[in-house]
């Protein structure tokens, strides 16, 4: 009669116990991380692969938060240089109107309106910085307060900006220089102002040195309108390449979470198959 020894088959039944139970462990583990190991020497030669795909990630996370931030500048940039085509289009026009009506009531009160609106606009500011003073962040790019004030100023001393600009790495290679100066977007506006200034009061009808004037207001008017919609047209093409680079960032941090997904994340389906027939084997 054949026998078989009593302590080693215990043995070999213990032993056969043990790994059940470390196996249906690692499979209730992977359950509830959702995560095929709890480190990266669990992943084997993956390991490489899930590291390189996580650098990666990081990188294109922080080119698209960059882009994020430099899109909302120029935002703002379109934001305060649309508000000053806007109101001195309009201003334009009044002062047309009343060139064709001889009537000026009112008038004195638009001008002095547009010219608070270009320096509401250009004086603007970021988190309590201008944004149009290049790197001289510590006062406001436009000096005069009202249009008394400008009226007797040098033009140089209107402004007191830089153009120095701000860059920023928005992708693989890609940098991108923006910001957009007070004299840039306002330097030929000034004149227009000035003659505005020295020709009024404007009373309820127009005399005939203020209807010269204004003549020469509106063609200095569509002088700095050509630059300040040259600025936010330039404004617009730094813009609208940030955005696809932001996209294009995005699309990737998509693609490497996927693929990040593929190496580390469990099977879910077959990790609770592994489990129920793990706990028969241990039962068994």
């Amino acid at each position: 009669m054949t026998r078989v020894a009593t302590i080693p088959l215990q043995r070999t039944l213990s032993g056969a116990i043990q790994r059940s139970q470390q196996n249906l462990g690692a499979s209730q583990l992977q359950l509830n991380t959702g995560k095929k190991a709890h480190d990266y020497a669990g992943l084997g030669i993956d390991a490489v692969r899930t590291l390189s795909a996580r650098s990666m990630l990081s990188q294109q996370q922080s080119y698209q938060s960059v882009a994020s931030r430099v899109d909302t500048t120029l935002s703002l940039y379109d934001a305060n240089i649309t508000q000053i085509d806007d109101s001195l289009s309009n201003l334009r026009k009044e002062l047309l109107t009343a060139l064709g009506t001889g009537d000026s009531p009112g008038m004195q009160d638009l001008i002095e309106g547009g010219f608070a609106d270009v320096r509401a606009a250009l004086n603007a500011t970021q988190a309590g910085i201008p944004i149009f003073a290049g790197s001289q962040t510590n006062d406001l790019p436009m000096v005069p307060q009202t249009l008394a004030d400008l009226a007797g100023m040098a033009p140089a001393d209107v402004f007191i900006n830089d153009k120095v600009r701000q860059s920023a790495r928005i992708g693989d290679g890609v940098d991108v220089e923006y910001g957009v100066a007070a004299g840039d977007v306002g330097g030929k506006l000034i004149p227009a102002f000035q003659t505005l200034a020295a020709a009024g009061p404007f009373g309820d009808r127009l005399t005939d040195a203020q209807k010269v004037a204004i003549r020469q207001a509106v063609d200095e008017l569509d002088a700095g309108l050509t630059d300040v919609r040259a600025a936010n047209a330039e404004n617009g093409r730094k813009q609208n390449q940030v955005q696809m680079m932001e996209t294009r960032a995005k699309d990737r941090e998509i693609l490497l979470t996927d693929v990040i997904g593929s190496v580390e994340d469990a099977d879910l389906g077959q990790v609770a198959l592994n489990i129920s027939q793990r706990q028969t084997i241990l039962e068994a």
